[in-house]
């Protein structure tokens, strides 16, 4: 089975064109479910698998406290794989297709407060060397332009265009989009520049380490929560907060949900419309300005 796990990978990496993150996401899901049918059943053989072993394998993840939302990821990457075994003709069913997803809960973004992010950019007070510019330079472009992690990893020197004030990003599926710049982010991002020349990296991305190597992921969402923790007290402290509140704020001062859709590079608006949940603050405030009896 692994020969045909590491064919299906190729395909994902090559042809489908999906990040590493994403590929690794699914090697490891793959594996896991490889595991358990060499565990408890001595299997390794594709054709062998029933829709019996693959249920009791979501059963095996339920029990043992994995989330419900990261069982139906699982259950995804093993289903898709069976349907580029079909296409291959390697087996004649998937035993993946009919099984019963658990039940996830409707968790809102967590985002963070307006006056949290100016104590952000304008009480803390960053060190003036590389890593501290640097770190400012992270966080203002995660809530400026609302990146996920990983496209702000593979963001290269070429691409910034000072010219036009804009940055262009390649998101899940190596979809291409291009972000406007507002000139206070512009300007922060030739300071970064600058300093980064002290370093004489050879490396072409754009924000790199203090040894001139590409940021890692863990090292990201450290710097994000070492900066949110001083104004924040919520619990989740992390890019993708980040990318919610980007979101989340444009949607508070009017943007439209088509707009911010193409800003975070989503498929399709109903991924977008999350965020319409999540201005509960908004409303209040135009129940208490509007409504006449909103203050008895």
């Amino acid at each position: 089975m692994k020969e045909v796990v590491d064919s299906f990978l190729e395909y994902l990496e090559f042809q489908k064109r999906y990040s590493r993150h994403t590929i690794t996401a699914y090697r490891s899901d793959l594996s896991s479910f490889c595991d358990y049918l060499a565990l408890f059943y001595e299997l390794d053989q594709i054709k062998e698998v029933s829709q019996r072993m693959v249920s009791s394998w979501v059963a095996d993840l339920a029990d043992s406290g994995i989330a419900p939302r990261s069982i139906n990821r699982k259950l995804s990457a093993v289903q898709s794989f069976y349907e580029f075994a079909i296409r291959k003709s390697l087996v004649s069913k998937n035993p993946a297709r009919l099984i019963q997803r658990p039940k996830t809960s409707n968790h809102l973004p967590s985002v963070v407060r307006s006056e949290s992010i100016d104590n952000l950019f304008n009480e803390i007070e960053f060190e003036s060397d590389f890593e501290g510019v640097r770190d400012r330079l992270i966080l203002a472009v995660f809530y400026a332009c609302g990146l996920r992690r990983e496209e702000l990893i593979t963001l290269n020197l070429e691409s910034i265009d000072e010219a036009n004030f804009s940055i262009k990003v390649f998101g899940k599926r190596n979809k291409e989009r291009i972000l406007p710049i507002a000139p206070m982010l512009m300007k922060w991002i030739e300071e970064y520049l600058e300093v980064r020349q002290t370093i004489g990296a050879e490396c072409s991305n754009l924000f790199i380490t203090l040894k001139g190597q590409k940021l890692y992921p863990s090292l990201v969402y450290q710097i994000v929560k070492k900066y949110l923790s001083q104004v924040t007290t919520m619990d989740k402290k992390s890019p993708h907060v980040l990318r919610h509140t980007f979101a989340t704020h444009l949607l508070n001062e009017g943007a439209n949900l088509q707009s911010i859709k193409e800003l975070l590079g989503h498929s399709s608006l109903a991924a977008t419309q999350v965020y319409t949940h999540t201005s509960l603050e908004k409303l209040k405030q135009v129940y208490q300005n509007a409504h006449p009896r909103s203050k008895n």
